[in-house]
């Protein structure tokens, strides 16, 4: 899932600090870095991306794009779903350009979880939300009624999973890069040579560098 990057657009709590223009080439520069790891990994890989009349697929020339569609955002991450597994079936696991460094380790054992009958499998991030979802067949229901950035989707998730009687697989505790503070932790993901994001590295460089 993917926005088309615009300044004032994109990473708006970011653009605090950063600036509009910074905190949108900070989005690309995720979202391109995420296009190249996903690129090497044995799963096939959708874009959906927003507003649906952008020109997001001049951005992944070579990937397969997909508008999205729906009036907020569980109607559009439901709709993606559902569009997937009937065009291509098996089990579809959702993640955002928000967490570029996502371990591919994780990936593979939300892969393992729904082939192995798990219905539903959630990667909690540190902001009360998630970063991944993957589900073996459309379940809707999980995607109605949240109140999408607060603190408790993750919760609400979890709960209405477990009224649903939903085989549940939860991956281990992630955070998504949205606030100022979350730069530290990236900077010291990429420090600690966790994961390789050239662009992302370049740009939070030139960061620290007009701060000196």
């Amino acid at each position: 899932m993917a926005k088309y990057p615009v300044p004032g657009g994109v990473k708006t709590r970011l653009a605090r600090v950063l600036g509009a223009d910074r905190a949108c080439a900070l989005y690309e520069a995720f979202m391109l870095d995420l296009a190249g790891r996903l690129a090497v990994l044995p799963y096939p890989v959708t874009w959906a991306f927003w507003p649906p009349t952008a020109p997001f697929p001049s951005l992944m020339p070579a990937a397969r794009c997909r508008p999205q569609r729906g009036d907020d955002l569980g109607e559009r991450m439901a709709s993606a779903i559902a569009d997937e597994l009937v065009e291509h079936g098996g089990s579809v696991v959702v993640i955002g350009v928000d967490a570029p460094h996502l371990p591919a380790a994780l990936l593979d054992e939300a892969a393992e979880a729904l082939a192995g009958g798990a219905d539903l499998v959630l990667g909690p991030a540190a902001d009360g939300g998630y970063y991944l979802i993957g589900l073996a067949r459309p379940i809707p229901e999980l995607f109605s009624g949240v109140a999408w950035g607060s603190p408790d989707v993750l919760d609400a998730t979890r709960e209405r999973a477990a009224r649903l009687g939903l085989r549940t697989h939860v991956l281990p505790l992630e955070f998504d890069v949205d606030e100022p503070g979350d730069l530290t932790r990236l900077r010291a993901t990429l420090s600690a040579g966790v994961v390789d994001l050239p662009r992302t590295a370049l740009l939070l460089g030139e960061v620290d560098a007009g701060r000196s």
